[in-house]
């Protein structure tokens, strides 16, 4: 059964509590999302919180996939440049789906979501996000229409001795 998707969904417990579970066990599985496991709700919060502002800011939109169970079982933050010369892009940020999800074609439909609600943001002409290398997130972003724009080498640090790349991918809404 395919995820459902909603843009923008009301901010209540059950999306904060959806978003934190999914996020704790993303970053657990092994999901660069920003932390390195062992990850616990409490580590995530904060992070939640600066999106939350950010929408509550009109700069940052939620996309939201349900599972079959109503649960929220993926998402990704469309984020605005606040930069006047690139207004015509914007970001994507914490692209989860759940690790009892993965391996579904969940995450291409999430990413074909992504880039459908991107389209309906006027004047937004491309998504940009950064994954860290190493993971394979590269190739399944480019196997969603998504082309490598830029690598700083060794730019994030997951342990002492484990460098990564930050790849910088785009895809071009025309």
């Amino acid at each position: 059964m395919a995820l459902t998707f909603e843009l923008d969904p009301p901010f209540d417990r059950s999306v904060r509590d959806g978003i934190t579970a999914l996020w704790t066990d993303v970053s657990n599985a092994g999901g660069a999302v920003g932390f390195v496991p062992p990850v616990t709700a409490e580590d995530v919060r904060p992070e939640l919180v600066k999106h939350l502002v950010a929408m509550e800011e009109g700069r940052t939109r939620l996309l939201v996939g349900y599972d079959e169970d109503g649960a929220v079982a993926a998402t990704v933050f469309l984020t605005r440049n606040t930069h006047r010369l690139m207004a015509h892009w914007l970001w994507a940020y914490t692209v989860m789906v759940h690790p009892r999800h993965q391996g579904r074609g969940y995450g291409r439909d999430l990413m074909a979501a992504a880039a459908d609600a991107a389209r309906t943001i006027e004047g937004i002409e491309a998504i940009r996000l950064t994954c860290r290398g190493g993971t394979g997130a590269d190739r399944f972003y480019s196997a969603c229409g998504y082309k490598e724009v830029g690598r700083v080498p060794g730019a994030i640090r997951v342990t002492e001795g484990d460098d990564r790349d930050d790849v910088i991918m785009l895809l071009p809404l025309g």
